[in-house]
């Protein structure tokens, strides 16, 4: 049986769960490549430490030169990270001629215009399907399985972490500071957090899937991003009670060649499939034109989810290889039409909207607030109003009817210059 050799750049949790995949089911792979794909090196700067596998020391080296000048390795997998160095390897291999794998979700959103084009322009492979979602194959549901749809959109719950965190916020009725110190004791989250719960790590899996959809890259400086960390247990409790979970939602709308592309905490009503996913799962709803709602699940991030994905593109680049066929390219768009993608403005979006003031508890209060939202177009759907409470503020919480983000924020610029008001107003979006 032939043999297809692979590089592996970056032994780390990825790389090393890389590794076992592919030798502990070696046989299971030849016999649906109909090749053997076989690690031939593995650079990394670190290659003593125990991974927990057995590992030929033979094939160890601490010089990626090994790999990228070795004419019998055809397939390099990136998994050092990072959007400098990373760039330079991949680049380096798809000029080469070699195809290549990558869970590097921040390079692809940051800088994959160049790589995309590198990659057609030597008839190489760039793959990614570990890029989002650890073992979802939700890039492989985009390029090939929704294919001969045109996506309307999709939502998603992309980073484990925020999850983690707002689930134990809701169950628990935790705060977030301590939710957060908990997830980092768990190794759930880094230090600092700000990649998870700012929503950059979200961001950037928005601007890969977009891309898919777009047919050409989709700007990743361009999305609006808004993280976790204002969200308290208040906010969780109030959601609760008025029928709804909080979820950090990766976000795309799509519109001919317009795009609403964002990122921010969502208010999902109990019954959304969304809102029961919860600890450290990612789920994405995606919908077609003719498929309608579809939905893809499972474990976001980890040695072996991410592993699973790595091997799912090394098993398509080795049948690509072994039967002498054309790589797809990595937009799946043969001809791109040339037009710029253009990204709509979180400011045109329309939805209702959870708000909670903190206010002094005075007459006519609840009346200038309800006149401010009147006046810039904005209905209430509900309220809830605490009892007094002497000496302090108060808080009121309101759902609105469906409004324009452009006169939300007016009208919240306007009531939080007001002097009963004694603190910035939360506001958080919800799903319809």
């Amino acid at each position: 049986m032939d043999e297809i050799y692979i590089g592996i750049i970056g032994f780390g949790t990825v790389g090393s769960g890389t590794f076992e995949i592919l030798t502990k089911n070696e046989e299971l792979i030849a016999q649906k490549v109909g090749a053997r794909l076989k690690v031939k090196k593995i650079a990394d700067l670190d290659i003593t430490s125990d991974r927990g596998i057995d590992v030929p020391p033979n094939i160890l080296t601490t010089d990626i030169n090994e790999i990228l000048n070795d004419d019998d390795i055809t397939i390099v997998v990136e998994l050092i990270g990072g959007s400098t160095v990373a760039f330079d390897i991949i680049k380096r291999a798809l000029t080469s001629g070699k195809h290549v794998v990558t869970a590097n979700k921040a390079l692809l959103a940051e800088r994959g215009a160049s790589l995309y084009k590198t990659a057609a322009e030597h008839g190489t492979s760039l793959a990614f399907e570990a890029s989002v979602g650890g073992a979802i194959p939700i890039i492989g549901a985009l390029r090939t399985g929704l294919a001969g749809n045109r996506i309307l959109s999709f939502k998603g719950i992309l980073n484990g972490t925020s999850n983690y965190i707002l689930s134990r916020m809701t169950s628990e009725g935790l705060p977030y500071e301590k939710v957060l110190a908990e997830a980092t004791a768990l190794g759930y989250a880094e230090t600092p957090p700000d990649l998870d719960v700012e929503g950059y790590d979200t961001a950037h899996k928005v601007a890969v899937m977009a891309s898919i959809i777009m047919g050409a890259p989709v700007e990743y400086g361009s999305i609006y991003r808004e993280g976790i960390t204002f969200i308290s247990d208040e906010d969780i409790f109030y959601a609760k009670t008025l029928g709804y979970s909080i979820k950090l939602l990766g976000i795309a709308r799509i519109e001919g060649r317009k795009i609403e592309a964002k990122v921010h905490p969502v208010m999902l009503p109990l019954e959304h499939i969304l809102a029961n996913v919860n600890d450290v799962f990612n789920a994405v709803y995606v919908e077609g034109d003719f498929s309608g709602p579809t939905l893809y699940y499972g474990k976001g991030a980890g040695r072996r989810p991410t592993a699973s994905a790595v091997a799912a593109d090394l098993l398509e680049l080795g049948c690509t290889i072994r039967n002498c066929s054309k790589p797809v390219l990595p937009l799946t768009y043969r001809n791109e039409s040339g037009q710029p993608i253009e990204l709509i403005s979180i400011y045109e979006s329309c939805m209702p909207y959870y708000l909670r003031f903190s206010a002094v508890d005075s007459p006519g209060v609840l009346s200038k607030i309800s006149g401010v939202l009147a006046d810039n177009n904005i209905s209430i759907y509900s309220v809830i109003q605490k009892g007094r409470n002497e000496n302090a503020p108060v808080p009121i919480v309101m759902l609105t009817h469906e409004a324009r983000e452009k006169d939300m924020r007016c009208a919240l610029d306007i009531i939080d210059g007001m002097d009963f008001i004694t603190e910035k107003t939360i506001m958080i979006r919800v799903d319809v």
